[in-house]
């Protein structure tokens, strides 16, 4: 039984995860009412819930029918990297001109600018390391339903350092939707810890040590290593 206090955003994020973690199938249907015995709930939440995820593209919506998990292609996901992968490029870029313009104050003699675009709060980098090890920890055992929860919540928070929260709901989107097609992919294809990403903890140094380079150098290599994933055997025979 679910607590009936933002049971709203408590079915989505549920219904969310069980779809992140392929428990709930691309293609699988199920209508409102199915779900809200499962929870033990009324329809009414229910179905704010699925119209939210609707609206974040993990759910088609089947008039008079209920809903159905949406299904990615890998042409989808290939999309979707590419986006990432612009608009992150765009944003380590803002980093790079803010650190030139910090470098060349300090070489003219002048004290540095405030650069608060880019201030580094030390309370949310200790946060992001902290998702960055667990994350790790997760990646090296292959363990992909502990690893999407901390790497959802490392790459928000590493993100919410440049202050833009348009760019961070556009990005979280983005990964949560190349989850939802990678997932049941790097399940059937097995031996899953040598195929993730485990880059995090190298890009909070850099970040911390306001090297923009580096910085856009190892989200380039995430980037590269997110297209190569779509070169696996399971990932091409996927349906």
């Amino acid at each position: 039984m679910i607590k009936r206090s933002t049971l709203r955003a408590q079915l989505a994020s549920a219904l969310r995860d069980e779809i992140l973690a392929a428990r709930l199938p691309a293609g699988s249907h199920f209508t409102v009412k199915e779900i809200a015995e499962q929870y033990g709930v009324s329809a009414t939440p229910v179905r704010e819930a699925m119209v939210d995820l609707a609206a974040q593209g993990l759910l088609d919506v089947e008039q008079h029918r209920g809903f159905r998990v949406h299904r990615f292609t890998i042409d989808d996901y290939r999309a979707m990297v590419h986006a990432r992968m612009i608009v992150m490029d765009g944003l380590f870029h803002g980093f790079v001109e803010a650190e030139a313009v910090r470098t060349a104050e300090e070489a003219a003699g002048g004290a540095a600018g405030p650069l608060r675009e880019y201030e580094l709060d030390p309370a949310v980098l200790a946060s992001v390391r902290r998702r960055a090890e667990a994350a790790v920890r997760a990646a090296r055992a292959g363990d992909l339903d502990v690893l999407i929860g901390y790497d959802l919540r490392y790459w928000r928070e590493l993100g919410a350092l440049a202050g833009n929260p348009y760019i961070l709901d556009f990005l979280d989107r983005l990964r949560t939707q190349c989850w939802v097609f990678c997932v049941p992919c790097l399940r059937r294809e097995g031996e899953s810890a040598a195929r993730l990403w485990s880059g995090y903890r190298e890009l909070v140094d850099a970040v911390e040590q306001r090297d923009a380079v580096e910085s856009r150098r190892i989200v380039a290599e995430y980037h590269r290593h997110a297209l190569s994933l779509a070169e696996g055997p399971a990932i091409r025979l996927a349906p």
